[in-house]
């Protein structure tokens, strides 16, 4: 099956690749059907290695050629001078000015999020789940950009499938945990099953910090990746199935 990422038409110009990858167009079977991408999960290494392979060709490069983080949920954004060849520092964005590197993330559920600031050639890759994109990591992506010459305002940026509002109940401490954080985030959070639980929007909330942090034009897809299974891997859907696994999705950018 051929591969067909999404995406943007914001990220969609000369000199720039990228892609929100689906688990359409990959050879893993079982839990992990479609395009795996998780090195850490408990697929066949084979198979991942394969798909990995598969995403790479596509955006015109080979596996050594991307540059993807051993994620912790941090605010760390490494700079990727070249291709990492299989390895993975702790982090959790990716940003280069070099062309043909594969800035990339693997999420499930959690927001992937890409960036370009085509006039100066430079893009980056964040996850940002709720902690991340808390505690700054669309803010140290930006500045990251930034040292390699990118502006803020001219920085566009893609969010790609994630967990939505409506897929996303969360208790209401948390709830006040973010306001505590940022006066005004209280937007996105809507009523729940009960007065104890509320409905948290992730893609809003890293909106929100994309604009906090001078990005010039930023969008959202529009995908829930727990409710689509054909699609998507999601963490909150294998947890609620019962599932003792799932697999990863990849978003990737790259210049070239």
């Amino acid at each position: 099956m051929t591969l067909t990422p999404i995406t943007h038409p914001l990220l969609t110009r000369p000199g720039l690749r990228h892609g929100f990858f689906t688990r359409q167009g990959g050879v893993s079977t079982g839990l992990y059907e479609g395009l795996n991408t998780g090195v850490g999960s408990s697929d066949d290494p084979v198979a991942v290695a394969e798909n990995r392979r598969r995403v790479a060709e596509h955006l015109g490069g080979v596996p050594n050629d991307i540059a993807a983080c051993y994620q912790i949920h941090s605010v760390v954004a490494r700079v990727a001078e070249a291709g990492w060849k299989g390895q993975r520092p702790e982090g959790d964005a990716v940003v280069s000015a070099a062309p043909g590197v594969i800035c990339a993330v693997l999420t499930a559920d959690c927001a992937p999020v890409l960036l370009a600031d085509p006039e100066a050639g430079v893009v980056g890759a964040a996850h940002a789940g709720w902690k991340g994109a808390l505690g700054g990591v669309i803010h140290s992506t930006v500045a990251a950009m930034e040292a390699l010459g990118a502006r803020p305002g001219r920085i566009v940026a893609v969010v790609g499938p994630c967990i939505s509002q409506d897929s996303y109940e969360v208790g209401a401490d948390f709830q006040d945990r973010v306001e505590h954080h940022d006066a005004g985030a209280g937007r996105f959070f809507a009523p729940g099953a009960d007065a104890s639980k509320r409905r948290f929007d992730l893609p809003g909330y890293v909106l929100w910090r994309l604009e906090q942090a001078g990005v010039g034009d930023a969008a959202w897809t529009g995908e829930d990746t727990r409710t689509d299974a054909a699609r998507f891997y999601s963490n909150r859907r294998a947890y609620l199935n019962g599932e003792p696994d799932f697999g990863r999705l990849m978003s990737a950018i790259s210049l070239g």
